[in-house]
């Protein structure tokens, strides 16, 4: 029997999860967690086979629990279940350490087939991000390629956008991750330079209309 940790900030979300998980033979779920703490308590009380895990959480960053997780069991398989842009996050994601990634709207389809195979030691992705992220690697060894600007984000400045984006000030974007406001700011004009965006109201604007297009 698989243990399954399933960590959302959703109440309703992780019963859904626990539901379809529960309804299969030979997985089971060994605990629940709302955020990064939490999950890091759970993993080490229950000892999960796989770790479902949301990118955004009450408090707390998937990514950075993804590593963190990786850390104290290098082991552990962990899958990111996300409404966010497959396209910007999946390979974001394995490179986090995580081995593979399913969106939301494709959950209820996909969630058990995608655990199974991440047991195995398969990574999960739909089939477009799949072609993408082979593509993209292809390509990257041999030159540099265009992106998309908000592609060339790092993870921590993709976390601040979207904080931003859901109204958070820099004072608690600072507070939410746990890091000086001067770093918040210096964060503020590396996304500006990277986004071309000339002042505080556009970045706003943009983050804004990125948090309406992902929720």
């Amino acid at each position: 029997m698989a243990g399954i940790l399933i960590v959302d900030d959703h109440p309703i979300v992780r019963v859904g999860y626990a539901r379809l998980i529960n309804r299969h033979e030979g997985l089971s779920v060994c605990g629940e967690a709302a955020d990064a703490e939490e999950a890091l308590r759970m993993v080490q009380a229950t000892d999960p086979d796989l770790a479902v895990i949301d990118l955004m959480l009450k408090e707390g960053n998937g990514l950075d629990l993804v590593r963190q997780i990786k850390a104290i069991r290098p082991q552990m398989k962990m899958l990111i279940v996300s409404a966010q842009d497959e396209s910007l996050f999946a390979e974001r994601s394995l490179r986090a350490g995580a081995m593979g990634y399913v969106n939301k709207e494709q959950a209820t389809d996909q969630l058990i087939d995608a655990i199974i195979r991440v047991l195995r030691g398969e990574v999960y992705l739909s089939g477009a991000s799949a072609s993408r992220v082979m593509h993209h690697r292809a390509v990257e060894s041999k030159c540099n390629i265009q992106q998309s600007p908000i592609a060339t984000l790092s993870d921590r400045e993709m976390e601040v956008f979207q904080l931003i984006g859901r109204g958070y000030t820099t004072r608690s974007i600072a507070e939410y991750i746990g890091i000086s406001r001067k770093t918040v700011e210096n964060y503020r004009e590396n996304i500006k330079k990277k986004l071309d965006l000339h002042n505080s109201a556009e970045l706003i604007r943009a983050a804004v209309q990125f948090a309406l297009d992902t929720p």
